[in-house]
């Protein structure tokens, strides 16, 4: 199979799984506790916000999705289309293919020329080389490198990678000689508290949870094989969640945590940066979007997502993505189980709000309450 073929059946099973999801997944064990009297007004809500210092407009971006033939090349340029249309950041699909083909560079240049002046992630895989890496931030005059963990899927993929030792080392060069701030990435599988950490020693700017919940690449992977007898259909399961990966990192500082898997809808955004997320990334379910109803579509979706996220925060109090970390949750059902299991309270997020407030009728040292 070419890179063309795989890459286009990449972009088929992906949409399928969309089409085919239950539509539940580890966020709908994540609630905010309604206050009644908490809400401010819509228009004293601010969606902007930064990660590695770069400017957001919003705290959701188009994440990593395809490239590598001419097929996939279009739904990059309508995918840029819609980032340029929007304000909101691009991920450009996995670029080792034309590290190793410059033939098909214009399936990833596009995604810049569509959106000159917007922010632009390149995605390379972590075996690549300084100069790799360079050579991929050069062609679409990148903001940020992502740099994808992919370990489950490509022992999934028939022609996929067998070694992996070789990645802290790698990254950790990459990192020290990019121009741009890197973010590490899971595809799908989780990022623990101690891999986030480890990334963090490694010098990365970012660490993207990519938790399971989302598009699931060990089925995608498992549904190319052709020999009935290879089935990896027991490792579909792999991973933590995005929300559990979000709770494992909870405190984490030094490095920046956005979150990736399974993001639905703007409640589900509201929820992400509710447990930590400074932003997210949004693939499958805009890429189902794009593929059934267009570009002019997604744009209005996009769009009608930023002020749904607004009227959340009105209603929650949150003027800003940041104050939604502050705002109580119920942590239920098997993300609780999870969160047993690895020794993380709980209890403290279903009264954020009643600390914050009892911090702000804290006298003042040296002064007494009224």
């Amino acid at each position: 199979m070419t890179i063309a073929d795989r890459k286009n059946a990449h972009v088929d099973l992906a949409v399928d799984q969309q089409r085919r999801a239950v539509g539940s997944n580890d966020f709908d064990d994540v609630r905010f506790i309604h206050h009644a009297l908490a809400g401010i007004d819509c228009a004293d809500v601010d969606l902007t916000t930064s990660i590695a210092g770069i400017a957001l407009r919003a705290p959701f971006f188009i994440n990593a999705m395809t490239g590598g033939s001419d097929r996939t090349g279009q739904i990059n340029r309508e995918l840029a289309i819609a980032a340029a249309a929007t304000g909101i950041p691009i991920a450009t699909g996995s670029m080792s293919a034309y590290l190793r083909d410059e033939s098909i560079a214009d399936s990833f240049r596009v995604v810049r020329q569509k959106n000159p002046d917007g922010v632009v992630m390149a995605n390379v895989n972590a075996n690549v080389t300084v100069d790799q890496a360079r050579r991929a931030i050069d062609l679409v005059a990148a903001n940020v490198l992502q740099i994808h963990l992919n370990a489950v899927q490509e022992i999934v993929m028939g022609e996929g990678d067998r070694c992996f030792s070789h990645w802290p080392e790698r990254i950790a060069q990459i990192a020290a000689s990019a121009d741009v701030p890197v973010m590490v990435k899971e595809v799908g599988f989780g990022l623990s508290r101690n891999t986030v950490l480890r990334l963090r020693d490694c010098g990365v700017a970012i660490a993207d949870v990519g938790g399971r919940g989302g598009t699931n690449f060990a089925r995608i992977e498992n549904d190319r094989h052709l020999d009935p007898l290879v089935d990896y259909s027991f490792i579909e399961h792999w991973g933590q969640s995005t929300a559990a990966s979000l709770l494992d990192n909870a405190g984490v500082t030094g490095i920046d945590v956005t979150a990736t898997g399974g993001i639905r809808s703007p409640l589900d955004v509201a929820r992400c940066l509710a447990l930590g997320a400074t932003a997210c990334g949004v693939a499958g379910r805009f890429l189902k979007i794009l593929l059934d109803r267009g570009v002019d579509d997604l744009v209005a979706t996009i769009n009608h997502w930023c002020e749904q996220l607004a009227r959340i925060m009105a209603v929650l109090g949150a003027s800003t993505p940041e104050s939604l970390a502050h705002r109580d949750l119920l942590i239920t059902g098997e993300l609780l189980q999870f969160c047993r299991a690895r020794g993380i309270e709980v209890t403290a997020y279903a009264r954020r709000s009643t600390q914050e407030t009892a911090a702000d009728s804290t006298p003042a040292e040296g002064k007494s309450p009224a």
